[in-house]
């Protein structure tokens, strides 16, 4: 057995058989030595409690996890604030509505490149000292889109806010190293759970706030509370050593480049995120036309009110986590896939013609979308420990990827052919998954590309 134990370390055990010594590789999901830091960034003191220790491992209570989750909520909802605003973003800057328009792009142009360039960082640095350095910047450039007079300026600010904006994207495999593995799934779903209420609750809070003050509050408030993210990552988040040190920048991009596309669960993941996301925004972007249209026409509040729907659907996800802890992960995408194909199809049936089916839909589509993507994390995060942040980064674009694709397709399927043919579009896409699922079996090899081996169990704690 190897003497020294690193986050990468594979040790070799050695057992008798009847043919001689077998040897066997075991990956370690935990780090057992390491210098220990007692500074972040050299001159800020770590909380004594929260330094690294081998010999007693950081505990992965729930009150972290919650603490991991409203820190997602509070920093995604970056991207979503000025989505509201853009009324009174056009007037308080004099200028055009198609102006205005580009800011949201903007944002999540730059969202997507900081899925490329910071979020693998976390298979590289630290993770403590990472977090902190993307909420102070967050933060501190916000207070630039508070104050500005300038249209180009909070463009621009806009824009690098959406870079930095990726702090879930290293928290969520953050939360996988730190859980036990028996719960993994769960620590996930609640950390997805913020991350998707931050997309609901920043558009409410947003058209709220905006509704009754100047829209700058809304900056001033994404101020304090990514303070308070902050304040509760330096009390709250423990250290854990890097995972590659003998890697540079450049290989870890290199690496996440060639995880997607010479891993088979990664890119069978990802082409059912890109179907089941594709989904999901078509469904919200062509709920506002289909509602705001006849036989509803409803408000836009009583439009805005449907996002407490998908709150309740967010709600569930620790139960969903819990589901998908006891299966192996493949069963549990079939079961989502399924689910969302049977929401779906209510949607298609009658989604025109009877609220209660928009509102059973949305419910149902909400809460298996998001224990799908749990599900599909769990079992990408099985290929690589060490890598485990490259392989995030991978899968959340092409969760992007299919937010584009849905909202582009969705909205123009729409407009030119009606509720109906939009939702029989997502009904072809769930189709789509389902084929992408069954291809390849529950228990193949990790470089099996086709076809099924190692038996049917779906139990996770039988088949391990």
């Amino acid at each position: 057995m190897t003497d020294k134990i690193s986050p990468t370390t594979t040790i070799v055990t050695q057992s008798k058989t009847q043919t001689g010594t077998k040897t066997e590789p075991v990956t370690l999901e935990s780090v057992n030595d390491g210098p220990e830091f007692t500074k972040d960034f050299g001159f800020l003191p770590i909380p004594a409690h929260l330094r690294y220790n081998p010999a007693k491992p950081p505990h992965f209570g729930l009150l972290l996890n919650i603490a991991f989750a409203f820190a997602s909520t509070f920093i995604v909802a970056n991207l979503y604030y000025c989505q509201p605003l853009l009324l009174q973003l056009a007037l308080s800057f004099n200028v055009s509505h198609s102006q205005v328009s580009r800011i949201p792009t903007l944002v999540q142009a730059g969202y997507a490149v900081g899925l490329v360039l910071i979020s693998p960082l976390g298979d590289l640095l630290r993770r403590r000292p990472l977090v902190l350095s993307t909420v102070a910047i967050s933060t501190s450039l916000t207070v630039g889109l508070a104050v500005t007079k300038n249209l180009v300026v909070f463009e621009a600010l806009s824009f690098i806010v959406g870079v930095v904006s990726v702090t879930p994207q290293i928290l969520i495999p953050l939360a996988a190293d730190l859980a036990p593995v028996n719960r993994r799934a769960s620590a996930i779903s609640i950390v997805l759970s913020g991350l998707l209420l931050g997309v609901l609750v920043a558009r409410v809070l947003a058209g709220v706030i905006a509704q009754f003050v100047s829209w700058r509050v809304v900056y001033y408030f994404a101020i304090g509370v990514q303070l308070v993210v902050l304040t509760g990552s330096y009390v709250m988040l423990p250290d854990y050593p890097s995972k590659n040190i003998n890697l540079t920048y450049f290989n870890i991009l290199w690496t996440m480049g060639k995880f997607a596309v010479t891993e088979p669960i990664l890119i069978q993941a990802s082409l059912i995120l890109i179907g089941s996301s594709a989904c999901y925004s078509n469904f919200w972007v062509t709920l506002t036309f289909l509602l705001g249209g006849p036989p509803y026409n409803y408000s836009t509040l009583g439009i805005g009110l449907f996002g407490l729907v998908g709150i309740a659907g967010v709600a569930t996800a620790p139960i969903g986590g819990k589901v998908v802890d006891k299966l192996v992960p493949w069963y549990a995408t079939l079961l989502c896939i399924f689910m969302l194909s049977i929401f779906q199809a209510v949607q298609t049936g009658a989604g025109g013609i009877n609220v209660a089916a928009v509102i059973i839909s949305a419910f149902g589509l909400d809460v298996f979308r998001q224990m799908l993507q749990v599900s599909l994390t769990t079992a990408i995060f099985g290929i690589s420990v060490s890598a485990r942040s490259r392989i995030n980064a991978v899968s959340i674009l092409a969760i992007f990827l299919g937010q584009v694709m849905g909202t582009s397709a969705g909205t123009h399927i729409f407009v030119n052919f009606g509720w109906r043919a939009a939702a029989a579009f997502s009904m072809g896409l769930y189709g789509f998954q389902l084929f992408i699922i069954l291809i390849r079996g529950p228990h193949c090899g990790q470089y099996t590309w086709f076809g099924y081996e190692g038996g049917v169990e779906s139990r996770k704690s039988v088949a391990q």
